[in-house]
């Protein structure tokens, strides 16, 4: 017999050893708003399948949780690829990151070409069948190579290429009503359990919608964002030309000894796009008057290093940058707006004392000489040390941070005098065609690196608070991304392979008993997958040097 502490009720019962999650669930009493989709067994996501052989802690997940969301939608992602492979046989689908509350999809035809959307209906009809007769997700594990093997059968060589360079022993691969896929973690029981769910046209290709995370028996309502696809499409194009469609191309092409080339091309990129920028501001200073250039993210998206950077190339193009940073108009400590559990709410935008930054800057662009603060983080205190900015011929007007694009921040500036620019981490590889990296994923490892090298926090600390980091972003930053002139995408096409050889070892210091744990866990099996490089031919002027450190910017 197994002792099995369930969280979620606080018992402790014993069973036979052996024993399915799914079959131990019912014994324990608690309530359940929502289907139990998955669990945390001693701070690790495992699937109701997963057997219990000694005693253990359990908590059981729903779609309230990430890690339930998470499984839900990655087996919900198997479901429309099964879908697809026997409405249209000989065509592959590619899965994006999410995007409008949703996956974008496209069906590839063997000649390369995008499918059109003739067959959605029968794609959807296709789901619904499997979803009524409850098919289940069956998980497999085999000698890697034997998985290379089966998976070079059916062409999918985005598998075969990360399998091969991943270097492990043992891979598991899932099946479906007879159908194999590779997913890089647990699934539901069954698809039965996939009861909303929409499929329609999008962007020349499909969108997989998803429940809502508030109210998951409906669906995440829709949000337009034509601005951040087209930064995806164009990210994919340039994969596709360059031969890394996915993390395998990237790893084989690490392992052939082409670091140094892929990272001068990623940072070649990144300085065309800041380039593009300056240029466009030049050219909307001299005609329209632009002076003022409003620049902001989430956390860890890169603001700072843009700014920096972009203020060279607007010196470049002739002009003068003047910059500061939003927080240094932060109200003083004691005044800061607090979280319901009574911590500083820091991401509130009555955290900036928006009035007095205003004004400030209604000042400057009439001319004026202004004196500006400097927030002193040690005290909590904003402060006037002599700091004094002015404006005049050819100069623009910089301004960085998370409220920087709140239309509240500037609205008695006129619009035409306004450049704005979002940047974000869209992270432009995919571990497969079906499998994709989260943008969040991207910057909170940033974070943690960063955080622990600076002695800030530890990666505990990070991860425990990145949910209200997360939740800040959705309130105050996200609804502004498609208002800016232009997204910057800061995603580095060989970020992952640089923070694992920094992000490793720190993620290793979070301790099994704690909750964090089981973020830190999913996190390091993400970095397994990629190739580690030495960050040595990463310049000191990089984006990616803001987090892991050796900067000169």
């Amino acid at each position: 017999m197994v002792k099995v502490f369930c969280k979620n009720s606080g018992e402790t019962l014993e069973f036979p050893e052996g024993s399915l999650l799914i079959d131990i669930l019912d014994k324990f009493n608690f309530e359940r708003p929502l289907p139990v989709l998955a669990a945390k067994v001693n701070n690790v996501v495992e699937g109701l399948k997963f057997r219990l052989y000694t005693n253990r802690d359990v908590q059981f997940l729903d779609y309230s949780s990430y890690a339930g969301r998470s499984v839900y939608c990655r087996s919900l992602c198997f479901l429309l690829a099964k879908a697809v492979t026997d409405i249209c046989p000989g065509c592959r689908i590619t899965m994006r990151r999410p995007i409008s509350k949703g996956y974008f999809c496209e069906v590839i035809s063997p000649d390369g070409s995008v499918r059109d959307n003739s067959c959605i209906d029968r794609i959807k009809a296709r789901m619904h069948e499997l979803v009524e007769r409850d098919e289940e997700f069956h998980r497999h594990e085999v000698h890697t190579e034997e998985a290379i093997e089966l998976f070079r059968s059916l062409n999918f060589d985005d598998k075969v290429k990360l399998l091969e360079t991943e270097g492990n022993v043992y891979s598991s691969y899932y099946t479906l009503d007879g159908t194999p896929d590779m997913y890089y973690d647990v699934m539901l029981p069954s698809v039965g359990y996939l009861k909303v769910w929409g499929l329609e046209p999008f962007g020349g290709g499909m969108l997989l919608r998803v429940p809502d995370r508030h109210e998951p028996s409906k669906l995440a309502p829709f949000v337009e964002q034509p601005k951040t696809l087209e930064v995806m499409k164009e990210n994919a194009e340039w994969n596709n030309i360059m031969g890394l469609r996915t993390v395998g191309d990237v790893n084989i092409a690490i392992r052939n000894g082409y670091v140094t080339d892929l990272i001068q091309v990623a940072e070649a990129l990144q300085e065309k796009k800041i380039v593009q920028i300056a240029e466009e501001i030049k050219k909307r200073y001299r005609e329209c008057g632009t002076r003022l250039v409003l620049i902001t993210g989430p956390s860890s998206s890169g603001k700072t290093t843009v700014c920096k950077r972009l203020s060279i190339q607007l010196k470049a193009c002739g002009l003068k940058p003047v910059s500061f940073s939003t927080d240094d108009y932060f109200v003083n400590r004691l005044d800061t707006p607090l979280l319901p559990d009574g911590h500083y709410d820091f991401d509130n935008f009555d955290t900036v004392d928006h009035d007095a930054l205003q004004a400030d800057v209604l000042r400057l662009l009439a001319g004026e000489e202004v004196e500006v603060p400097e927030y002193n983080f040690v005290t909590g205190i904003r402060e006037y040390n002599g700091k004094k900015l002015s404006i005049g011929k050819d100069t623009v007007l910089l301004i960085e941070g998370i409220h920087a694009l709140n239309p509240k921040l500037t609205d008695k500036v006129d619009e035409s005098l306004k450049f704005k620019i979002f940047i974000n981490a869209i992270t432009s590889i995919s571990l497969d065609d079906h499998n994709s990296v989260a943008t969040s994923d991207n910057r909170l490892l940033r974070r943690i690196v960063r955080d622990y090298n600076n002695g800030s926090y530890t990666a505990c600390q990070t991860i425990s608070n990145w949910p209200n980091v997360r939740k800040s972003e959705v309130k105050w930053i996200y609804p502004y991304q498609e208002s800016a002139d232009v997204l910057f995408n800061s995603a580095y096409l060989v970020e992952f392979a640089v923070l694992r050889s920094h992000a490793q070892a720190i993620l290793a210091t979070v301790p099994k008993n704690r909750d964090e744990y089981s973020e830190a866990n999913r996190l390091i099996k993400i970095l397994k997958h990629f190739t580690p490089v030495s960050d040595k031919d990463v310049p000191a002027t990089s984006l990616i040097r803001g987090f892991i450190g050796g900067g000169s910017l």
